[in-house]
């Protein structure tokens, strides 16, 4: 009898230190823009006759006049412009409510193998900038524009810091995420959806464990728009990040590094 009351005194004083014991998600991570990896599922371009088209997520098919045209699908976006500005540069904008989202100027290197990307997007909590490189893998019937044909997002070269830094903190079952973009939320580790602020292309996300990985689903007017699942290295100082975007289920997947 004295020995089961000396273990329940003894348990009694561990747990509090399981409690608040930190969890190995805590902190501020950085992503490193040299290891993130597309999922190898080509974007497929067609660009002929004036007309664009793109496999993205949601898919794109409008004028490439250089006018704003009307598009559904996307929460941040409703309406995309294409404008051709010579045999190898392509502007795409979007905008929301007559507000520009996004800019992106893509040019396609001479020999037609490689395209550079320069994108722009503006957000609540301010702009952001990213650089890439695309590869080709198939090319596109004849007479199309050098940017036309399927291509993979092989590099980034850069981003702004505000598009790779995020903060975690939980405590118990609760856990809180922000990043310098503005968005944040918090929620309790049960699976159910929540409020997510700052993003306008999310409006609540649902957060569980799943064994030693913990599963963000982000959704927007109901429907899943992401799964992230994040597991941290056995010495805590990364983590892996594997991000499947819906419907499309194009994967990326980001290391980052403990600040």
């Amino acid at each position: 009898m004295k020995r089961l009351l000396f273990s329940g005194m003894l348990l009694a004083c561990l747990l509090p230190c399981v409690a608040m014991a930190q969890s190995v998600f805590d902190g501020t991570w950085k992503i490193d823009v040299d290891k993130v990896q597309v999922s190898n599922k080509p974007m497929v371009i067609t660009l002929k006759d004036g007309q664009y088209t793109c496999n993205c997520t949601p898919p794109i098919k409008v004028a490439a006049d250089g006018m704003d045209h009307s598009i559904t699908g996307d929460p941040r976006t409703d309406t995309v412009s294409v404008k051709v500005v010579d045999e190898h540069t392509v502007i795409e904008t979007g905008k929301k409510d007559g507000k520009v989202v996004y800019t992106e100027t893509t040019k396609v290197a001479a020999d037609g193998k490689t395209a550079t990307f320069e994108s722009t997007s503006n957000r609540p909590g301010g702009e952001s900038h990213v650089n890439g490189t695309m590869t080709r893998v198939a090319s596109a019937p004849a007479g199309s524009h050098a940017l036309a044909g399927s291509w993979h997002t092989s590099s980034f070269q850069n981003a702004s810091d505000n598009m790779l830094v995020y903060t975690y903190k939980i405590n118990g079952d609760t856990v809180a995420m922000s990043n310098p973009r503005g968005e944040s939320y918090t929620a309790r580790l049960d699976g159910k959806p929540v409020p997510f602020t700052g993003d306008p292309g999310t409006d609540m996300v649902a957060v569980k464990m799943v064994g030693k990985a913990m599963q963000e689903t982000s959704m927007m007017s109901g429907k899943e728009t992401a799964v992230a699942k994040m597991t941290v290295s056995p010495d805590g100082k990364t983590m892996t990040t594997v991000v499947t975007n819906k419907p499309g289920n194009r994967e990326v997947t980001l290391v980052a590094m403990k600040q």
